[in-house]
């Protein structure tokens, strides 16, 4: 599903290194009037094609590679560009740039990562908001599990909150939280709200922190992180869940229980296993609001197992099957939404793709003609040489222009389509939840199956009667264990049922709010992107219309 995300450009072909000569010419046309900073020259989607999707999510994408300041040129160089540049005016670019209206917060000083919008981007008929700004990373020593003093560290970062929900019980507050808390953070949210779309969180990308430079990783997970918070706050119901508001008020330690590991967690479901073996087997009610996967009991992890092959290939139908056929049906249309979300995907990264080239090779259009503009001055002659030189200059000028126009709107195309890929990580989140449905209708259809078991063996034993002196004893405690046995496994089942309807709900109630957000996100997205492409086209015309008004001398002599 997500193929699309990994496809890198490393294998499409690159034009030809730039000259520092013409590099600083270009950057002379443009360095008065560009709504660029030098150092970001080079179109948006340069930047993150190298490694990455061009609608990837931040931290998998790689950092801003600068173009070289054409101040850092050697004397030569800027005495042989000097000459190429002086006759070259810088041109106008007011307007090059645009920005839509969106949600933006210039006093945030995360301003950049605003573009980062979380899954809900519709406005909420509350007047609820809950703010979550991630900040100033700052490289912590671990005080302790180390044999060395100071030789583990760690990062954390500054988590700010604005909100005027009364649960919160103030306005504004702040917390140092490292990367660990967040995992446990989402861990305890998964276990709490199963059925549940909750917004994955980023990945620990141990491989990129090797990789990349340091100052350079911890900025991309800052900026994860801040996505994948803010994500959570638009989020009705995690909003104002307990998990979420300790973890962005309680200072300190986070309180939350940490995530046990698997190995741990099978290790000491291995431990139960003689007990269980010898009897004593039956489900604690409390256990069975959590998946069986989870490595904490093997012996429920067995007979699921069982379970679910019997419902696959056993000839007897479960007690207990999906019978809701709307959501059957709206779980087949999410697997074609995901299809189609894939394709569209794909078609938005070829036409990332076909912009950057035109930026580009318009770009080197631009500066070819400032040479051949050199190359007249310099062997000119006659006046008409000098005219024709001054027109080829405002062609290159042109071309300059309409190079930097084709990079920011592929700079906001990227910004618009984004959620396209955002809606890919979505249909994740969205089988996950649907995957908790049916492990909860899975432990109610075991219950179910051991408890008609016991029942059986209950009946046996109460129809039976033994000769044997003594035995009748042992056949009447055995009875009441078994009686016991069945009650505590009538509870489980009980909880079990009110956990898979609990869940049914929870998919109920999501699948509607995707639905709503989807229609306002996709109806926004296309509004932004048409905007865009319309303002752009319009100014790439006027440059070119201003071209042509000034060339209409040949016209006339011609005629």
């Amino acid at each position: 599903m997500m193929g699309s995300e990994n496809q890198s450009f490393d294998h499409q072909p690159q034009p030809p290194p730039l000259s520092a000569s013409t590099t600083h010419a270009m950057d002379n046309l443009l360095r008065d009037h560009d709504p660029f900073t030098a150092t970001n020259s080079r179109s948006v989607i340069s930047t993150l094609s190298d490694i990455h999707h061009p609608l990837s999510d931040p931290l998998l994408s790689p950092p801003s590679t600068q173009f070289p300041n054409p101040n850092d040129n050697n004397n030569n160089n800027n005495s042989s560009s000097s000459s190429i540049s002086s006759f070259v005016d810088p041109p106008s670019y007011n307007g090059a740039v645009f920005t839509l209206n969106g949600d933006f917060d210039p006093d945030s000083p995360t301003a950049s990562s605003e573009s980062s919008q979380s899954f809900s981007r519709s406005p909420s008929s509350s007047s609820d908001y809950l703010k979550v700004t991630v900040s100033d990373p700052i490289k912590e020593q671990e005080s302790y599990n180390s044999l060395v003093p100071g030789s583990n560290s760690y990062v954390t970062y500054l988590i700010t909150t604005r909100t005027n929900i009364p649960d919160f019980g103030g306005s504004e507050f702040g917390v140092r939280r490292r990367f660990r808390d967040v995992v446990t953070l989402s861990d305890r949210l998964a276990e709490s709200y199963r059925g549940f779309f909750i917004p994955p969180r980023p990945d620990k990308s141990i491989v990129e922190s090797q990789v990349m430079q340091k100052q350079e990783f911890v900025e991309q997970r800052r900026v994860a992180l801040e996505k994948y918070l803010r994500r959570l706050a638009a989020h009705p119901v995690i909003k104002k869940s307990d998990e979420f508001r300790v973890f962005l008020q309680a200072r300190g330690k986070l309180p939350l229980p940490t995530t046990i590991d698997v190995a741990s967690r099978v290790m000491n479901g291995a431990a139960k296993l003689p007990k269980q073996f010898l009897g004593d087997s039956v489900i604690a009610p409390h256990e069975v609001v959590q998946p069986a996967k989870g490595g904490r009991d093997l012996m429920r992890l067995f007979k699921e197992l069982k379970q679910s092959m019997a419902n696959d290939w056993g000839g007897s139908k479960p007690a207990v099957v999906e019978e809701d056929k709307e959501f059957l049906e709206k779980k087949e249309s999410i697997q074609q939404l995901e299809q189609h979300i894939t394709n569209a995907s794909q078609q938005a990264e070829s036409l990332v793709k076909s912009q950057q080239g035109m930026g580009e090779t318009m770009g080197e259009l631009g500066l070819a003609f400032i040479k051949l503009t050199k190359f007249e001055n310099e062997q000119a002659v006659w006046n008409s040489q000098r005219v024709r030189a001054a027109d080829m200059k405002g062609v290159a000028t042109a071309a300059v222009k309409a190079s930097r126009l084709f990079r920011g709107l592929n700079a906001e195309t990227v910004k618009h389509l984004d959620i396209l890929h955002e809606y890919l990580g979505l249909m994740l989140v969205v089988h996950g939840a649907f995957s908790d449905r049916s492990s909860a209708l899975l432990t109610v259809q075991t219950l179910l199956s051991e408890l008609s078991s016991l029942q059986l063996r209950a009946e046996k034993l109460e129809g039976a009667s033994s000769k044997v002196f003594g035995a009748e004893k042992s056949r009447i405690r055995k009875l009441e264990e078994l009686k016991e046995t069945i009650k505590a496994t009538e509870d489980a089942k009980n909880v079990a049922i009110r956990e898979y309807e609990r869940i049914k709900e929870n998919n109920r109630s999501e699948l509607e709010r995707l639905d709503r957000e989807r229609q306002d996100d996709f109806l926004n997205m296309l509004k932004g992107f048409v905007v865009s492409q319309v303002r752009h086209a319009e100014k790439i015309a006027n440059v070119w219309t201003n071209v042509v008004e000034e060339t209409r001398g040949y016209v006339n002599e011609s005629n």
